[in-house]
């Protein structure tokens, strides 16, 4: 076993490294605030989600949710000649202009949407068991985010690779830091294992994911799994240090 602690260092020492310390500790919540940034809205939709991560590292290639309900037959009450001004209205590049568009006249879709749609896909509808509160198509907000495909190109491989490299040097030198501190701590030695081992496996896993996902959507998860588990591990052996440096030494001998 170390007899080394931590605790056994100078008062300068002490409040050196803490003050370190606290500075990596603020990089990985700067580090998580700036992830949501750099990423949502990735998948040309508000707010940060799954498929921000998806786009980025993979891609994204999606129709139109209306456009596919429409495609597939759905509502079934609705003439052939209005379903296909629909369609026409959604492979189109006028979907915002169009949608209430007075020179269209009755052959606008907000029209077409009222007159077939809304009896279900209402806040207040009666019909459809409830459709309406969770699919509502009553105003544009609400049908724009079923009226827009989404094509979303993954990162330029050359950027990608760049990042790793900077990112892999970086965050593989914060953790060899973080865990040579625990190290010289009281803790029990099972749990310093358990973070060091989540510190490094969490890493590589998230790494590895930046350029397996490219292939496979699915393994996006390495990247938000792995680097979750990379980021409590950081954060708890830093408070595990932290705490060594200013709990009272233990006496020896």
């Amino acid at each position: 076993m170390l007899d080394f602690r931590l605790s056994q260092l100078s008062l300068g020492v002490r409040i050196g490294l803490s003050a370190l310390v606290l500075v990596l500790l603020g990089g990985l919540l700067a580090s998580s605030a700036h992830l949501v940034e750099h990423h949502e809205n990735r998948d040309e939709r508000e707010g940060m989600s799954l498929d921000d991560v998806v786009g980025h590292y993979h891609g994204i290639q999606t129709q139109a949710p209306l456009r596919v309900a429409l495609e597939r037959g759905h509502p079934e009450t609705l003439g052939d000649t209005q379903r296909q001004v629909l369609l026409d209205w959604l492979a189109g590049d006028r979907i915002s202009e169009d949608y209430d568009s007075l020179d269209l006249g009755d052959d606008a879709p907000v029209e077409i949407l009222d007159s077939a749609c809304l009896s279900c896909h209402s806040a207040n509808a009666s019909e459809g068991d409830g459709i309406g509160s969770i699919l509502p198509l009553e105003y544009f907000d609400e049908v724009k985010k079923q009226a827009f495909s989404r094509e979303v190109s993954p990162v330029n491989e050359q950027i990608l690779l760049a990042s790793m490299h900077t990112h892999s040097l970086g965050m593989g030198t914060l953790s060899l830091l973080l865990v040579a501190l625990a190290i010289f701590t009281r803790f029990p030695a099972r749990l310093i294992g358990l973070l060091s081992a989540g510190c490094g496996l969490g890493l590589m896993v998230d790494l590895a994911g930046w350029f397996l996902s490219r292939a496979n959507a699915d393994l996006v998860f390495m990247i938000v799994g792995g680097g979750a588990v990379w980021m409590i591990s950081c954060a708890l052996l830093g408070l595990l240090a932290l705490a060594e440096l200013w709990l009272p030494a233990r006496r020896t001998g």
